[in-house]
């Protein structure tokens, strides 16, 4: 697989990005020998994510470069600084937050040696994919364990969300499928509500590619969508990120995604009945219907989401039928 290069942002986003730096130096004197270095990421007006070295020593910027999105700069610092206490040894990690500008939006942390996991598990063959499951699910439970709980089951809300993406699909092939799948979800509402959702302060934005594989270790990244969020709904992200690419792993499917992947979190997180046979179906609907497809993906990807959908309606309409669909 070839990875993916970041886009050449134009000459006013260039300044745009060493304006941004200058001003994070006037609120944190530790980035006065701040030295940027290579792109990561750029989204034009949005955010940048360089490589640079700080005291020394290789690290990550994160900058958001607009003015509204500098309250997510916080909330990103205030996350790495809850998290690193109970995952800054071992092989569950995040990364160590090194200093911050939240008022410039700025945050800089360690870099992370490693490869994305997503793209190290296309490089490998089936069976070694499968290994990665386990710690992947160890990775949340423990970035979660300290603030779970429990809330009242808000059904309708995410049906809502789901319905408002869903009318964006540019896809008639899968906007037919969506309408399908959005009357299972609204089939499977009384039943999800009938138990409060388990909660926490989940990843919000937990794929395969926010996590950074290192031999044994994997360290978690992105942090800056963290909320308190049903734990489903990180968990069907993870497994839907995958079976939108169809990518291969144990070669048994269940509700259109990798069944040893619903079983990796089914284990670490001690799935009771309800959310095995009802709440994780219905976030996994949620998920498929949430991330529209756009017009600049090839016709192959649009292909593997239409299989996807067609796994997860066929399976979603089982419900309440078979007992051992999970």
């Amino acid at each position: 697989m070839t990875a993916n290069l970041p886009p050449i942002p134009d000459l006013s986003e260039m300044m745009r990005i060493t304006a941004g730096l200058n001003a994070a130096r006037a609120h944190e004197p530790r980035l006065a020998g701040a030295e940027p270095g290579d792109l990561i990421r750029h989204i034009p007006g949005k955010r940048a994510i360089f490589h640079g070295q700080l005291e020394g020593r290789d690290v990550v910027f994160r900058m958001h470069l607009t003015p509204e999105k500098k309250d997510a700069a916080r909330r990103e610092w205030d996350e790495m600084q809850r998290l690193w206490p109970y995952m800054a040894t071992g092989d569950l990690r995040v990364p160590q937050p090194i200093c911050a500008a939240p008022a410039a939006g700025v945050i800089v942390q360690e870099m992370v040696p490693g490869t994305p996991l997503l793209e190290l598990l296309y490089s490998l063959e089936p069976p070694q994919r499968i290994a990665y499951l386990a710690p992947a699910a160890a990775w949340l439970r423990a970035s979660t364990a300290m603030s779970e709980g429990w809330r009242a089951p808000r059904p309708d809300h995410w049906i809502a969300r789901a319905a408002g993406a869903s009318e964006k699909q540019p896809f008639a092939q899968l906007r037919a499928l969506e309408l399908r799948i959005l009357a299972q979800m609204k089939r499977l509402a009384p039943i999800v509500a009938s138990e409060p959702w388990r909660v926490a302060i989940c990843h919000g934005d937990y794929h395969p590619n926010n996590l950074i594989a290192n031999g044994a270790r994997l360290t978690g990244i992105d942090l800056g969508g963290s909320q308190h969020l049903p734990l489903m709904k990180d968990i069907a992200r993870f497994a839907v990120h995958m079976g939108r690419r169809r990518l291969r792993l144990s070669g048994t499917t269940c509700l259109g995604v990798d069944r040893a992947c619903t079983d990796a979190f089914a284990g670490a997180f001690a799935f009771s009945d309800l959310e095995r046979r009802a709440v994780l179906p219905f976030f996994l609907a949620f998920e498929a219907l949430i991330r529209v497809e756009n017009t600049a993906l090839p016709d192959s990807r649009i292909t593997r989401a239409e299989q996807m959908y067609r796994g997860l309606l066929c399976d979603l309409e089982k419900i309440g039928t078979d007992a051992t669909l999970l």
